[in-house]
């Protein structure tokens, strides 16, 4: 996939074309914030953003994918542009990580033009990375531009965020994805099932489907078999998923319960989404109650995943608390 084309993610076209508006009038926003869920492309439209404002071309014919900067960027090598995100086993972006940035931004252009700065799972900025990187954007210095992404439930600062120009990614429409992943997979292949895993992200189906969604299905179904009989041992089953991808195992997990909700109120199956369920008390049935509370149970695991939490903890009393809901 070119990063630096506009037409690799149909779903994004609008977001890009403002984008270049912006820049051609010169008004690019000093700072923007990317609210996207997990394969939408943020990071792709983050780069494409960064190549808008470092390529050399005329700005209605930029990113223009074959100057000088558009090559360097693409090889991953342009001294202008600085990418920050979580280290390896690392649950926060730590303070001399964003204080790096700060010194690399502060510096004079090597090519004349823009500075870059993106922050790639902005939510898990540390307080005191965020206090650091707050005084860059109330004394942004020229031409510099600061791209985080972040995800719709984030925890950042207000004060940060409310400085930023946010940009909220949606999954485009259905037929519209399946449309983009069978042009993505070989001739034949069945998307559906992964893109309502996906929650309608189809960079997260197209994933999804490599990872081998049946047997991801198979097995987490033969595991709920089991909680609900009473046949597995907790411990070991925690052990087991917190060891064996246990974001898309949650993924699948939030999507199973949502199905289950839609159909005891009545309704069709429906992806799942990123608020807490908020019904009136009266919709909620003695039946259907403990799908809500493990619902809400599931989502609160995958926010805060990204913290220093025990992971094996919290599955375990997830699990054991969710008993009630296993044996519907």
């Amino acid at each position: 996939m070119d990063i630096l084309s506009a037409d690799a993610l149909p779903w994004l076209h609008h977001w890009q074309r403002l984008l270049r508006d912006s820049r051609s009038a010169g008004r690019l926003p000093h700072s923007t914030l990317l609210l996207s869920t997990p394969g939408l492309g943020a990071e792709h439209l983050a780069t494409w953003l960064a190549a808008l404002a470092l390529c050399e071309a005329a700005p209605a014919q930029a990113p223009c994918g074959v100057c000088s900067s558009c090559a360097l960027l693409r090889s991953n090598s342009h001294p202008d542009y600085h990418l920050v995100k979580l280290e390896d086993d690392a649950k926060q972006i730590k303070v001399d990580q964003v204080r790096e940035l700060i010194d690399a931004l502060s510096l004079k252009s090597y090519r004349g033009g823009f500075k870059v700065g993106v922050i790639e799972g902005a939510e898990a900025l540390n307080a005191n990375g965020a206090n650091a990187f707050l005084k860059t954007l109330e004394e942004p210095s020229a031409h510099t531009l600061l791209v985080m992404i972040a995800r719709p439930t984030h925890r950042l600062p207000a004060t940060i965020a409310s400085r930023c120009l946010r940009i909220s990614l949606r999954p485009p429409a259905t037929a519209a994805a399946l449309n983009w992943l069978t042009t993505q997979g070989t001739a034949g292949q069945d998307f559906s099932a992964a893109l309502v895993l996906a929650g309608g992200a189809p960079l997260l189906a197209l994933e999804l489907q490599e990872a081998g969604i049946d047997a991801l299905e198979a097995a987490m179904l033969a595991d709920l078999k089991a909680l609900a009989a009473g046949a597995v041992d907790v411990t070991m089953l925690a052990d087991q998923w917190v060891r064996s991808n246990l974001p898309l195992r949650m993924t699948w997990l939030e999507n199973w319960i949502t199905c289950r909700v839609h159909t005891s109120l009545g309704a069709g199956n429906s992806t799942q989404t990123a608020g807490r369920v908020r019904l009136p008390a009266p919709l909620l049935k003695p039946k259907i109650r403990p799908l809500f509370e493990l619902l809400d149970a599931v989502r609160e695991l995958r926010r805060l995943a990204s913290t220093g939490m025990n992971q094996q903890l919290a599955l375990e009393a997830l699990l054991l608390g969710g008993r009630g809901a296993w044996a519907q």
